[in-house]
């Protein structure tokens, strides 16, 4: 006879266990342990979230300063090498100078013929000025000559022809002085003229003189060289960046949040700072400021909601983090590192 079905399960269950029934205790304890884990970090990451806003969305930002040549020219000496640290004033590059030096001996040639010409000038208004003095010396003789003779001629003392002579000559003296008085007040009239050719020429000289200082080009201001795009014998122009200089003592931190995390944000609240080359170390700071706009409106082609189809996008707004506590030298930071920030908010 065959054997109920019941029993035949019964022989194939081993060992007498019912089915189902896990057969490893370790297998529990595994499952256990993961369950525990996973709920203590969700645990904490829920109530880190509850204190804190976070963002990776954010990089460290420096001064850079542009290192540009004012005036054309030929590179004849580099004297910047790739990440030196510099000072303010530092020399970095040396234009040729020889056409700028040649062009201030010329204004400075030039200056020294005006102010000549204003030395002959005067001296000629001052030569002018004598001769109308003794002209007007000799009029007045002569006036007084031709009042004499014309009560001696109305007493018929002297001839006509006598007094003919003596009124010419009084003509003569009047003429004589009235074109001396014009030549000194024209010569006079120079002198301001050639002053201010000489004050065209000073300026000149002075421009000619800032040109040629500009072919030494020196560090704006203080940091390291980031950046080189300048060789010997280059020819430049001006307004050309050469070199960039990242300032190293002020950096800060431009973390871009989402508009929707803002309501808890304010400046003053502290941030711990984390950056990605140092993942065990923690720097700490402070919210600084919010900008006043968005990173998208900020962009090269800004979006225009009013134009086509509208398809709403969080956006982004950079908000500004000091470092309120100066980093170690022995965690050197550099502007555009990666970090993530926690703001405390409560």
């Amino acid at each position: 006879m065959e054997q109920p079905e019941s029993n035949k399960m019964a022989e194939n269950t081993p060992s007498g266990k019912e089915t189902g029934t896990p057969s490893n205790p370790l297998r529990l304890v595994i499952i256990g342990v993961l369950l525990t884990i996973a709920l203590i970090w969700g645990g904490s990451r829920l109530y880190h979230s509850f204190l804190y806003v976070e963002t990776d969305n954010a990089q460290i930002e420096g001064d850079i300063y542009p290192v540009i040549s004012r005036v054309p020219g030929k590179v004849e000496e580099v004297l910047a090498s790739d990440n030196l640290q510099v000072k303010k004033g530092d020399t970095l590059i040396r234009l040729d100078a020889n056409d700028y030096a040649v062009r201030r001996d010329i204004a400075a040639a030039a200056l020294l013929s005006a102010q000549a010409s204003v030395k002959a000038t005067a001296d000629q208004a001052n030569a002018a000025k004598a001769s109308a003095s003794a002209a007007e010396a000799t009029n007045r003789k002569q006036q007084a000559d031709l009042r004499r003779n014309k009560n001696l001629r109305t007493q018929d003392v002297i001839s006509q022809a006598e007094f003919d002579g003596v009124s010419a000559g009084a003509q003569a003296a009047s003429a004589q002085y009235a074109a001396a008085g014009n030549q000194y007040e024209a010569s006079l009239a120079l002198v301001p003229l050639k002053m201010a050719e000489v004050k065209k020429r000073e300026a000149e000289l002075h421009e000619a003189e800032l040109q040629l200082s500009y072919t030494t080009i020196t560090a704006p201001a203080s940091g390291q060289v980031s950046k080189k795009n300048v060789q010997p014998g280059q020819y430049v122009a001006p307004g050309q960046q050469l070199i960039a200089l990242v300032g190293s003592k002020n950096l800060w931190i431009v973390a871009n949040f989402k508009e929707t995390q803002l309501d808890k944000i304010a400046p003053g609240l502290p941030v711990i700072i984390k950056v990605d080359a140092y993942p065990d170390k923690e720097f700490l700071g402070k919210v600084e400021s919010l900008s006043s706009g968005t990173g998208a409106k900020f962009a090269l082609l800004p979006p225009d909601n009013a134009s086509g189809n509208f398809v709403k996008v969080t956006q982004r707004v950079p908000v500004k983090i000091i470092f309120t506590k100066k980093p170690d030298k022995h965690y050197p930071l550099a502007a555009g590192m990666n970090v993530v920030v926690d703001v405390k908010v409560k």
